[in-house]
């Protein structure tokens, strides 16, 4: 029984680490810098198959963040594998479609749009302020618990498990969606745009305004205190709309990024 439970917590380390070098591939990837693949790279492939091929992948990566993140999936799944290991196998899946992703990625590097000196300087300037947001916000909360550690951590103790709450402060006092921000600021924030970075730019785009309307949909439904919540707070843009006191808000989910503002 010791054995399976740090088998399981090893199993969290790898999707951990899976996690980790997603997100520093994605960093280079779309700097254009460092990265074994990059968004902007040279051309592999004609104009029609390139947007086939990015299609597929990113409907993919979109597909298993929808899927994974309803309750029902999540039920079933728990049928299969430890409880502890749900949130662990989530994040793993989400990392290597990411990896994929980056990987397969067919790169449509004609320019749209090119901003010279000073000012390409300030726009990666945003672009690392974008993945500090990213990265700050599941610490907000909790960071582990939201990459799967916590769990598999508590169940290696044998102690029970809850999910965590946060009071609105930092970001969260700003904006429902933190994560979400920081990854909109990434995508866009280039001094080179290419049509394929403003391929990638707009379908991620999309899928975050989608699936934010979904989870929040059920948030409402799971929460009452989420109503209040989006009353004074706003989604994505970072304002306070009705200042009142600051209650404790329970986590709450998300059904994009792997990591993307609270865990589901």
């Amino acid at each position: 029984m010791t054995f399976s439970r740090l088998a399981l917590l090893g199993y969290a380390v790898i999707a951990y680490g899976a996690f980790l070098l997603s997100t520093v591939w994605a960093i280079g990837f779309l700097a254009d810098w460092g990265a074994p693949t990059s968004v902007d790279g040279p051309a592999t492939a004609s104009p029609l198959a390139a947007i086939a091929i990015d299609t597929v992948l990113l409907l993919a990566f979109a597909g298993q963040h929808t899927v994974m993140a309803r309750a029902g999936f999540k039920q079933r799944l728990r049928r299969l594998i430890p409880p502890a290991a749900e949130r662990s196998t989530y994040v793993l899946a989400a990392s290597l479609l990411m990896c994929a992703l980056l990987g397969w990625w067919q790169p449509l590097p004609a320019v749209i749009w090119h901003v010279g000196r000073p000012w390409s300087a300030a726009i990666l300037v945003l672009y690392a302020i974008g993945w500090v947001i990213v990265v700050s916000s599941t610490f907000m909360v909790d960071h582990a618990d939201f990459l799967g550690l916590k769990q598999a951590y508590r169940h290696l103790r044998h102690l029970g498990y809850q999910s965590p709450e946060f009071t609105r402060r930092w970001l969260y006092a700003w904006c429902r969606h933190p994560m979400m921000l920081g990854l909109v600021i990434v995508f866009w924030a280039t001094p080179d745009m290419t049509v394929g970075r403003l391929f990638f730019a707009l379908a991620s785009t999309a899928y975050i305004a989608v699936g934010i309307r979904f989870e929040e949909r059920d948030l409402r439904l799971q929460l009452p205190e989420y109503q209040q919540y989006t009353e004074e707070v706003g989604a994505i843009i970072p304002l306070v709309r009705h200042p009142r006191s600051p209650a404790a808000v329970p986590a709450a989910p998300t059904a994009v990024g792997t990591g993307s503002a609270p865990r589901e």
